[in-house]
């Protein structure tokens, strides 16, 4: 294994390039590290050279790819089902975390814990087809304002990243999501949100049936839990699903350190990156505190690891895909 620590690659250098390809990220000690990483991999001369089949980068979404404040979007989709489903059928608030959801009161839905969520996920996620969720889901990113910012959320992305994942996309990487939040949600914008198809993406699943519908043969979504894409079930899921160590791997919270581990302890030169979500001005500002994204254990260990940690208010000259 060797991952290329921001001290040495600012020795490396620059190469001069006919344009800039992530123009959003400030000229920094961030931005030389990935370029000279990137450059590294690539160069068939270099003693790091990784061949293309083997370029594959691994990125999380909430938080990394686009925001996860004030809550993960996926549960605040979840929340606008539910009270639509409410509004139709009351008797569907048929548990005391039902009717906290309804009711906007968060605290009461945390308290009820994770039966409380699964409840909730299997009254707004279940008992439609996969096509209809992907539909009705994408809908609603495209549609929906961010309570904050007034961004419709398929906006929310992170014009950084996605200058970056098309950087690595143009240098003959593989770039796939592998996220905590739920395939079929993901999977609804990530081609046009970040230009990563719907194959390339890992997360996590519920329980998902084949049947035949009307003569279509057609996938159901049953609720449940199948397989948390999160924490350590995260290299699980890159084993399962993609089949290949990748050589760089990016996330934001302690649910993406068994990831980031995964990755650079492989051979040859490896990128392990953080976001670091310093800007309360543009964005927020959170690390080691609170129920969302919470990054502890990497902001302890990463530079002894030799991971990147990408400054927000520092590293970035624009945050919003949706908004210059």
């Amino acid at each position: 294994m060797r991952i290329l620590p921001p001290v040495a690659a600012l020795l490396v250098g620059v190469s001069a390039v006919s344009a800039d390809p992530l123009p959003s990220w400030q000229e920094t000690d961030t931005k030389t590290a990935i370029i000279d990483f990137v450059e590294a991999v690539t160069d068939p001369d270099s003693q790091d050279f990784v061949p293309r089949a083997d370029r594959i980068a691994a990125f999380d979404n909430d938080g990394t790819l686009w925001s996860e404040q004030p809550a993960y979007f996926q549960l605040l989709y979840a929340l606008d089902v539910l009270k639509d489903k409410a509004e139709a059928d009351p008797d569907i608030l048929s548990s005391d975390a039902l009717k906290a959801a309804n009711d906007g009161d968060m605290a009461g839905l945390m308290a009820s814990g994770k039966d409380g969520l699964i409840e909730l996920l299997n009254v707004s996620h279940s008992g439609l087809s996969v096509d209809d969720f992907m539909a009705d889901s994408r809908d609603w990113l495209l549609s929906t304002n961010h309570p904050q910012t007034g961004i419709p959320f398929a906006q929310m992305t992170y014009q950084p990243m996605v200058e970056l994942l098309r950087y690595l996309r143009d240098e003959g990487f593989e770039t796939y999501i592998v996220s905590g939040g739920g395939v079929h949600f993901i999977r609804a914008v990530s081609d046009d949100a970040y230009g990563i198809p719907s194959q390339n993406v890992v997360g996590s699943e519920g329980t998902t049936v084949y049947d035949v519908v009307e003569g279509k043969g057609t996938l159901m979504k049953q609720g449940g839990v199948f397989f948390i894409d999160d924490k350590a079930g995260k290299p699980v899921g890159i084993d399962r699903y993609i089949g290949k160590r990748p050589v760089l791997a990016v996330g934001n919270s302690d649910g993406d350190f068994a990831m980031l581990e995964y990755a650079t302890q492989g051979d040859g030169l490896r990128m392990g990156v953080l976001i670091h979500h310093t800007d309360a001005e543009r964005e927020f500002a959170y690390d080691r505190e609170g129920h969302i994204g919470v990054l502890d254990q990497g902001l302890d260990e990463a530079v002894d690891r030799g991971w990147l940690v990408v400054d927000m208010a520092k590293d970035w000259s624009r945050v919003w895909t949706g908004q210059q």
